[in-house]
């Protein structure tokens, strides 16, 4: 059914649907609308036969999300930026312990110093604790890459996050198609776990493991991922199949045919990367670009045989690594490997700063140029930079450099409550 509504409350439909036990939850900018939402419809009796559990903090969402899990009901969570963090061993435990538990990201930076805005520095800095990591670029695709994560999640036995842009997506408000119940039972199936604590078959979960089996354990997590890597296209096909619209994958090519250029990129970014292709297209620049659903796993042989014919490549990242620069740009050369081309990697977007579509079409110029500096940052004011080095130079306590680059700017430091 198409309705006019907002991001967050689309997802919370969605995942409604797709009949939760328990939901367990800590509000936290900006994914709090979508726990409100799933709180309401419990309390309403709308949601039936789910319990929805208020915690103290993040850590204890997700700790809740692991006990519930671990004793056999389809359980959800959700997080963002120092939420997630907080949460950390958590995340850690609930990908040791093989749990198919969903959780949404609402993608936001982290600080210090304190930022309610987007980037993806926080699902990135866990990319390596064993859940699936899949990002949505549209509304409409993130309520599709709920109900696909989780039967991914209880095929393999294994959890998964659905990352979303903050307030880009989950308070934007636009027209979006939410399936019915019909439709999502027939694609989800009741949830049966492959493992369970049960009183009449007492089992240890999470028991102490030496070395002689810890790698064995750890090698059968990246088994699972690895096949996800087969699993989520087939997931993808069969939810077009029954819902007659494309939605997740591995990664989605857009004009990369013939493109001798290609702009590489994850979540609602790539709207306006599209536009400006098709600008420069219409003038008979070949440029591509192509997003990165899954990142985890990594879908290392899909992406190596896009780019193989490609002259350069431009990562477009809404993160840093600080100290070496792109962590998405990283995973793709370790793909690349064997293959001889230009590659760019650019930060963008920190912090929730526009990037805008005039900035994309100078970026991608120079980049046809082969005029860009390896690691470059979009936007970069390079005088307030300068003027903040300088007095470092000349003045040994000059002070926090947050505070003194919002003095410069003439503006002064929000405070959040």
């Amino acid at each position: 059914m198409l309705k006019q509504t907002e991001g967050s409350h689309a997802m919370a439909e969605a995942i409604a649907l797709c009949r939760p036990e328990v939901i367990c939850a800590y509000p936290i900018t900006p994914q709090t609308h979508i726990v409100e939402g799933l709180g309401e419809m419990v309390a309403a009796g709308e949601l039936k036969n789910c319990e929805f559990i208020n915690v103290e903090s993040e850590f204890a969402a997700l700790s809740v999300a692991i006990g519930a899990s671990a004793a056999g009901v389809r359980t959800y969570t959700a997080t963002a930026s120092q939420g997630l963090l907080f949460m950390a061993e958590a995340v850690y435990n609930a990908a040791g312990l093989g749990l198919p538990i969903v959780m949404t990201i609402g993608n936001r930076a982290i600080g210090a110093p304190i930022n309610i805005w987007n980037d993806h520095t926080d699902s990135m800095s866990m990319r390596d604790a064993g859940w699936i990591q899949i990002y949505a670029e549209t509304n409409q695709e993130a309520v599709d890459l709920h109900i696909q994560a989780f039967r991914l999640a209880e095929e393999l036995s294994i959890p998964v996050m659905v990352c979303v842009d903050g307030f880009i997506l989950t308070h934007a408000y636009e027209r979006i198609d939410i399936p019915t119940q019909e439709q999502v039972d027939t694609y989800l199936p009741p949830f049966e776990p492959r493992q369970v604590l049960d009183p009449k078959e007492p089992v240890s979960i999470g028991a102490m493991v030496g070395p002689e089996a810890f790698l064995e354990v750890r090698y059968l997590a990246h088994h699972r991922q690895m096949r996800a890597l087969e699993l989520i296209p087939q997931l993808s096909a069969e939810f077009k199949q029954q819902f007659g619209r494309e939605s997740g994958g591995l990664i989605k090519p857009y004009r990369c045919e013939d493109a001798k250029t290609i702009v590489v990129a994850l979540g609602s970014v790539m709207g306006t990367i599209k536009d400006v292709i098709d600008e420069m297209r219409a003038e008979g620049c070949s440029i591509g670009a192509v997003a990165i659903c899954s990142f985890r796993p990594f879908p290392s042989e899909e992406l190596h045989d896009l780019l193989s014919h490609a002259k350069r490549m431009v990562v477009l990242e809404k993160s840093l690594a600080v100290g070496i620069g792109g962590i998405v740009s990283h995973n793709l050369r370790m793909a690349l490997s064997g293959i001889s081309l230009h590659a760019y990697t650019v930060v963008a977007g920190l912090g929730g700063r526009a990037i805008t579509k005039d900035s994309l079409r100078t970026l991608f110029d120079k980049a046809l140029k082969d005029e860009l500096e390896a690691l470059t940052f979009l936007d970069l004011n390079h005088e307030i930079v300068n003027r903040e080095l300088e007095r470092e130079k000349q003045e040994r306590r000059s002070g926090p450099s947050a505070e003194n680059i919002l003095r410069d700017l003439g503006t002064v430091a929000a405070t959040i409550r």
